[in-house]
């Protein structure tokens, strides 16, 4: 060999050395084979309060005489899929190896206050607690730990999205939901003008007037299951005009066009909560007699 080559070689065999003392260094290691546990372990049916700490801020969900509702920061109904898609999530991360056993990493992998701190309760006691971290460099695992041990593991999945949620993704942004079968009639109010939509032997009509199905249909579909896109929690000082009432079945539902962007605020009878919707969910219900009918009505 000639001298370059001696000194390459050692070169290589002293950046293997080196690699291997790193990895073997006490507190770390690397094990990608799947050990084939669970961070945790819970009965999602006796879970009655999860508390959570992350970056998008506190939460506290409970089970409420058999409702989920969330109670800081703010009371309101939870929403149900959310929560049960975070309980089976929490059940679901299945460690693929130890990572590090080092506390001083832990903020490298965010499984500390920079990360998501979970607390899951069962009959009203604490069960477990755990930490979820940041994603792995390929976006398919998440750093997590569980609280009191310094272990870091590698799980298969994303989690975070579904814990580290702001306060009104928590919070069920159901404006009105009905059976669309049981909507027989639907009257809109602008101003001085109304526009009455019945149905009459399965055909919908505005007085002798036939409605377009595909119209009509879209209409009901929108109303029957209305959702906010947010939660307007503070006293509005400057109420926009009202721009359409809708009342069905005893329940009024009242669109103000807002004064910036493309959106409405949205207030039902049946509750004192003011909703924000996007203006194209607004599109779906501010409906006229000409809309319904057609342009040459």
């Amino acid at each position: 060999m000639t001298k370059n080559t001696w000194i390459l070689t050692g070169v290589l065999a002293a950046l293997i050395a080196a690699a291997y003392f790193v990895m073997q260094r006490p507190g770390e290691s690397s094990a990608p084979e799947s050990s084939g546990a669970m961070l945790v372990d819970y009965d999602s049916a006796a879970v009655d309060r999860i508390e959570i700490r992350s970056p998008n801020g506190p939460a506290v969900i409970e089970r409420q005489g058999g409702v989920w509702m969330v109670t800081t920061p703010v009371r309101y109904r939870a929403d149900d899929g959310t929560v049960a898609s975070a309980l089976s999530s929490g059940k679901r991360m299945a460690l693929k190896g130890l990572v590090s056993s080092n506390p001083g990493k832990r903020s490298v992998f965010q499984v500390d206050s920079t990360g998501t701190m979970v607390r899951v309760f069962e009959h009203g006691a604490e069960k477990t607690v755990f930490w979820i971290g940041k994603p792995s460099p390929s976006y398919t695992e998440t750093y997590v730990r569980r609280e009191g041990s310094n272990d870091v593991y590698i799980a298969s999945g994303l989690f975070s999205s579904n814990f580290s949620r702001r306060t009104s993704e928590w919070r069920d942004k159901t404006v009105f939901r009905t059976d669309q079968d049981a909507i027989a009639g639907v009257t809109l109010r602008f101003g001085d003008t109304s526009v009455v939509l019945a149905r009459q032997d399965s055909v919908w009509k505005i007085g002798d007037d036939v409605a377009k199905t595909d119209i009509v249909k879209g209409f009901i579909g929108a109303l029957a299951n209305l959702q906010a896109d947010d939660f307007i929690d503070t006293a509005v000082q400057d109420m926009p005009p009202l721009t359409l009432q809708i009342e069905l079945g005893g329940v009024q539902l009242r669109l103000y066009k807002m004064k910036e962007g493309d959106r409405f605020y949205v207030q039902s009878s049946a509750t004192p909560q003011l909703f924000e919707i996007a203006g194209w969910r607004a599109t779906q219900l501010v409906k006229r007699k000409q809309d319904f009918l057609g342009a040459a009505a």
